[in-house]
């Protein structure tokens, strides 16, 4: 199986790639033999991949950097890199290939240090394979100074250095980077792509498969999770029971504590799970004596990483909350296409006569508008407004319709 085949649903920008890789291949080629440089090259130094949630930004990112190590003997016989067998195809999808840095973070931004970091890093020539690839997963959420620190590493890139930036959307990166890079759109794939996905890579049963990727409007890591993890089911089917609770102010505000406490216990799960393997081994790291007493002039390095693990439950508490709110959309989006008598397929089909219920006791309008609040909500959130005053604002606003 190539590195390609991951890209589901993407064939436009697979054939992109392909062409890409096969000219990054030939200029390294000439550049060891001496020999003349191509004249025309649909390899760059800096790509933007820019895409819905789910599309599959990040796996793009890594089959491409994949492809630029690959060491298959088939490329001298005119194999496409990324054969997804060989030493450097292998390394680079698992994440331990020398010249291969991917950068996701699970704070809310990405600062000046660990842009300054990165920026030294790709100055390198590579060390084992062809290129220096470095993979920023989340280059939406650098900062407006580590922007600009980045900004000068692309303006004068090393000759063997590739930058990979992945976002949602173009806006979601400073206009002086995104001009400097070359920008692929990937889009949603279809439901039936990734039910097929889960059952030839994953094993998922076809009726689960089917389920799960119609339930997720193809988002394939989500549509993966909700197949293999029991706890996110019975969370999905927890929010998808609110619009039938808010018949009233008390059930309003009951509805909105409960879903931010599941958010909290989220991330209270996670925080249980790293933070405190975390911290032992920093103290242990820093020279802790027994008992646990630290050495002199470590009480800042403690600090810090207290602060980035604090910083770390926030970002898990809203994407939880997050997951929520785009499942409500979902079930509302559903019974807006019951209210227009669309052939559109529904994405809830175990809830159908909830959704039936809803849309003939109320009208497209008011659907629309408790959309609208829904999205009002995620806006809110991702401005810091304080999670259950947001969410108990939307609540209400579901109520009135």
């Amino acid at each position: 199986m190539t590195v390609w085949d991951d890209l589901v649903g993407q064939e436009k920008v697979s054939g992109q790639l392909e062409a890409a890789a096969r000219d990054a291949d030939a200029l390294v080629t000439a550049v060891a033999a001496d020999t003349p440089l191509p004249e025309a090259s649909k390899m760059t130094h800096a790509w933007l991949f820019t895409g819905p949630p789910g599309s599959g930004r990040s796996t793009t990112a890594r089959a491409f950097s994949a492809a630029l190590q690959c060491t298959s003997p088939d490329r001298a016989l005119g194999g496409i890199p990324g054969c997804g067998f060989c030493d450097g195809c292998h390394t680079s999808l698992i994440g331990t290939h020398a010249d291969v840095q991917i950068i996701r973070t699970d704070l809310l931004s990405i600062g000046v240090k660990e842009t300054r970091d990165l920026v030294r890093r790709a100055q390198l020539s590579p060390a084992v394979g062809r290129w220096q690839v470095i993979v920023m997963e989340d280059a939406d959420r650098l900062t407006e100074g580590a922007g600009n620190v980045l900004l000068k590493a692309v303006e004068e890139p090393a000759p063997r250095t590739v930058w990979l930036l992945c976002a949602p959307s173009l806006e979601d990166v400073l206009p002086t980077i995104r001009s400097r890079c070359r920008h692929l759109t990937l889009r949603t794939p279809s439901v039936a792509a990734v039910a097929d996905v889960l059952v030839r890579r994953d094993g998922i049963e076809p009726d689960v498969a089917a389920a799960v990727a119609r339930a997720t409007q193809g988002h394939i890591g989500r549509a993966r999770r909700l197949a293999t993890d029991e706890r996110a089911r019975a969370r999905r089917a927890a929010v998808l029971k609110l619009p039938l609770r808010v018949d009233d102010v008390g059930a309003c505000l009951k509805a909105a504590q409960e879903l931010v406490d599941a958010a909290s216990e989220d991330a209270k799960q996670v925080a249980e799970e790293t933070d405190v393997k975390e911290t032992e081994d920093m103290k242990a790291a820093l020279g802790a004596g027994q008992g646990g007493r630290m050495p002199r002039g470590t009480a800042g390095v403690m600090k810090e990483l207290e602060d980035k693990q604090k910083r770390r439950k926030t970002r898990t508490q809203r994407d939880s909350l997050d997951l929520a709110l785009i499942d409500l959309t979902a079930f509302y989006r559903d019974v807006l296409a019951l209210q227009f008598g669309t052939d559109l397929a529904l994405a809830n089909t175990e809830m159908q006569d909830a959704l039936d219920r809803l849309a003939r006791g109320s009208s497209p309008e008011a659907t629309l508008r408790r959309i609208e609040a829904i999205a009002a909500c995620r806006v809110a959130l991702d401005r810091n407004v304080a999670p259950l005053l947001a969410v108990e604002a939307m609540t209400m606003a579901l109520r009135a319709g």
